[in-house]
């Protein structure tokens, strides 16, 4: 285990950037992916569980949900899994943000701007070009004008961000950076440029962790690799199951068993036994 918490369980997600007596994490980070467009200088946590609208519906948990002190929503994810119709989930999770605003009585639809952030421990289209960010809003689809602002959708997928730590040109990126590699950092870069990374070596040093937060974080990394094992074993399973459909089609084409193992990389019992 590293000397800085994994961001990627979800406890540490949370024990980073969900707790009222650190927030000023998620500030500054916020601050860095909208730079350019406002400054928060506050945020409030909401309740991240949002019932449903009617009893035969289920709940929704984010990761994290929060107001600035500008107005917006902001629903702030972690997601490590690779999901099947992961847009339209993201979709409903800001749709029920807007949805819970509505009042009772006599109401002008005046809504609060809702943005999603998820961060993602995989690629969501890997037939599109390689991008580390990907930003949504409402717009004119001829003209490309902002038809509202009171919607939008950040994706930030992870393993497309590949800069070493003297590449990284801003802020933003230097953010991206340390939460890729926190765990298997010895050190916390960036300190010099910006107060709050030495903030961040504080927080995120697992020995400085309580032994209540210390087991939690604990059990949290055994659910994060027990994943991870899982899907390498289905990685690997897959990739045995493709080398035996090629084999299988050299075989019907007359090729001799040794080169068949020698092209597929597969034992040669196995070829003899297809």
């Amino acid at each position: 285990m590293g000397r800085f918490i994994n961001p990627f369980t979800d406890f540490g997600f949370k024990f980073l950037f969900g707790r009222e007596v650190e927030k000023e994490l998620l500030i500054d980070f916020l601050n860095d992916l909208l730079v350019g467009e406002h400054v928060i200088t506050d945020i409030q946590f909401l309740n991240n569980e949002q019932q449903p609208e009617v009893k035969t519906e289920r709940g929704l948990i984010y990761d994290i949900y929060c107001r600035t002190n500008t107005g917006e929503h902001i629903i702030v994810e972690m997601q490590n899994r690779e999901q099947p119709y992961f847009k339209d989930r993201a979709l409903f999770y800001l749709s029920r943000a807007i949805t819970q605003q509505a009042k009772r009585g006599v109401w002008n639809f005046q809504l609060d701007a809702v943005y999603g952030v998820f961060f993602m421990n995989f690629v969501m289209d890997k037939d599109m070009p390689s991008k580390i960010r990907t930003d949504i809003v409402l717009s004119d689809r001829d003209t490309g004008k902002l038809f509202s602002n009171k919607f939008r959708q950040i994706f930030i997928e992870l393993p497309n961000f590949n800069k070493e730590e003297d590449e990284c040109e801003n802020d933003f990126e230097r953010w991206i950076y340390i939460l890729k590699h926190m765990d298997t950092l010895d050190r916390m870069p960036f300190k010099a440029r910006k107060a709050v990374f030495e903030k961040l070596e504080e927080i995120a040093d697992v020995a400085s962790m309580s032994p209540e937060d210390r087991e939690r974080y604990d059990n949290s990394v055994k659910v994060y690799r027990d994943y991870l094992v899982t899907m390498d074993a289905a990685e690997q399973k897959g990739a045995q199951e493709t080398q035996l459909k090629i084999a299988r089609n050299m075989k019907d084409k007359g090729i001799d068993n040794e080169s068949i193992a020698e092209c597929t990389d597969l034992p040669l019992s196995i070829i003899e036994g297809l």
